[in-house]
């Protein structure tokens, strides 16, 4: 089985708690707070990797977690950061937020890296509180949580040219005959289930020019809307520069212009640039009569339309050594216009100004008698406060009254006794 789609879970580590301590020597009877800072946690990250093929390690294990950051301690010590992770996937693999649906990241170069989920930041140890009228702080922060997310990886075949058509059209006859892939092949359809990749090489050794070929399983009517495997199958086309629409001109029940018709249908309404992406029209099994007196009409109605079209026998080796010619020819005409588009698209003479969002702005709302506060601030404050303790409890009552968020809680109608939550922490709204 070929595992191009996954949902796994990843959880970074989170901050470690920061440290309550009093500096404590011989002949310093009163030292002071000297509690450090705990360490951050360990972030998660993705990169992809040319040794990696398929998504399969991720079938067996679907959560994953990095290391937590260590507590800070005496004499100002900070705490150890926690232990990042790096999941390594294939080349062109897209990341999504699986409950947004998101595009994280697409990962296309052997070697590129993104971070999933960053490490919580480490708590201040109390030494950040003493002040000239509190010298001695029983106060210190907790860690901060690491960020959790379940995510969905999506594996796109890197591949120049693809090649589409009906089951049984002889698609992977024709790459088996012009790489050095060896594909399944029988005389049913559906013999393929999964896509399968060949290098062709053009010219003489050492000035050859070579591109990846990729065999897509059979499309039939519906495939947009997932009928058979048709996303399973769809979404390998999408990075192809170049489509080779493989026509079978032996089947009796069947009209290969009416095929070729059906199936730039499907790609078009899975993915409207697909149906703009070059194609080369190509009807098999030239070796067999039907095909023979069905070529005529459909050269006439392939032309007529502006494809280059050919005829040959995969199984006979006939006419493949041209088609592939014209198409490494075709493909490097293509490159060469997107690295002339590329060239003349105009760069600003300034970089555009990002303007990230406040941290400090919040929302309150009211669900089911349960008051909500969102905000990145403000739950990071929450859930870094220590809420055992009198005076950071204290301290995060001043804090959200400065930030307005006691306000615009009385505002939203809280009283005495209601439940407050922010993030993870849920509190009783007091006097």
């Amino acid at each position: 089985m070929f595992y191009d789609h996954m949902k796994i879970y990843v959880k970074a580590g989170d901050g470690g708690n920061g440290s309550i301590h009093f500096r404590r020597e011989k002949f310093v009877p009163f030292g002071g707070p000297d509690g450090g800072d705990g360490g951050r946690g360990g972030s998660v990250y993705m990169q992809a990797s040319s040794n990696v093929n398929t998504l399969i390690d991720y079938h067996y294990h679907q959560h994953f977690k990095a290391g937590p950051g260590q507590v800070g301690a005496r004499q100002k010590m900070h705490g150890a950061k926690g232990e990042d992770i790096v999941l390594k996937v294939p080349c062109g693999t897209v990341i999504r937020d699986a409950d947004t649906n998101e595009i994280v990241a697409d990962l296309v170069e052997d070697g590129q890296r993104v971070m999933v989920a960053r490490g919580g930041r480490g708590g201040l140890g109390n030494v950040h509180f003493a002040t000239s009228t509190h010298q001695a702080p029983r106060e210190s922060q907790k860690g901060e949580p690491g960020v959790e997310r379940w995510l969905l990886l999506e594996l796109r075949l890197i591949a120049d040219v693809g090649i589409v058509g009906y089951p049984n059209a002889g698609k992977s006859t024709l790459l088996s005959v012009v790489t050095a892939a060896q594909p399944k092949i029988a005389d049913y359809p559906f013999t393929t289930l999964s896509p399968n990749l060949g290098v062709v090489a053009i010219g003489e050794p050492g000035d050859e020019f070579s591109f990846v070929l990729a065999d897509i399983p059979g499309l039939i009517e519906g495939a947009a809307q997932g009928v058979g495997l048709g996303h399973e199958f769809l979404r390998h086309i999408q990075r192809t520069r170049l489509l080779i629409h493989m026509l079978d001109g032996a089947s009796p029940d069947r009209d290969p212009w009416q095929d070729f018709q059906a199936i730039n249908q499907e790609l078009r309404e899975y993915d409207e640039h697909l149906a703009t992406r070059p194609q080369i029209v190509v009807l098999n099994k030239m070796d067999l009569p039907d095909a023979q007196q069905r070529w005529p009409a459909l050269k006439a109605q392939a032309q007529a339309q502006g494809y280059p079209v050919f005829a040959i026998s995969a199984v006979a080796h006939q006419g493949t050594d041209e088609l592939m010619q014209y198409t490494a020819r075709r493909l490097q005409e293509i490159r060469q216009e997107e690295a002339e588009r590329a060239a003349t698209e105009i760069v600003p003479d300034t970089a555009p100004i990002l303007r990230p969002q406040p941290e400090d702005a919040f929302t309150v709302s009211n669900e089911h008698g349960v008051y909500m506060v969102r905000g990145k601030r403000v739950e990071r404050t929450v859930n870094m406060t220590n809420l055992e303790s009198d005076e950071s409890m204290d301290r995060l009552q001043v804090t959200l009254e400065k930030m307005g968020v006691t306000k615009a809680l009385e505002d939203a109608g809280v009283k005495v006794g209601d439940l407050v939550r922010f993030g993870r922490v849920e509190l009783i709204w007091g006097e």
